[in-house]
């Protein structure tokens, strides 16, 4: 769960700033956020789920 939410911080500082710079539009950044609410309620969310733990495990090792 605190991988989650340290993602999902990140995430965001990163839509922000991706924003502020104007490399993307608040609506494409909107566009996305919908489609992550709407990927998480599939049956892929698990999957996804499980590489970016994989992913924050192996970065812990460094």
């Amino acid at each position: 769960m605190i991988v989650n939410v340290s993602a999902v911080v990140l995430l965001a500082v990163v839509v922000i700033l991706l924003i502020r710079s104007g490399a993307v539009r608040l609506r494409a950044a909107i566009a996305c956020a919908a489609f992550g609410f709407c990927l998480a309620s599939t049956g892929v969310a698990p999957v996804i789920t499980g590489m970016l733990n994989g992913l924050a495990g192996l970065a812990s090792l460094h």
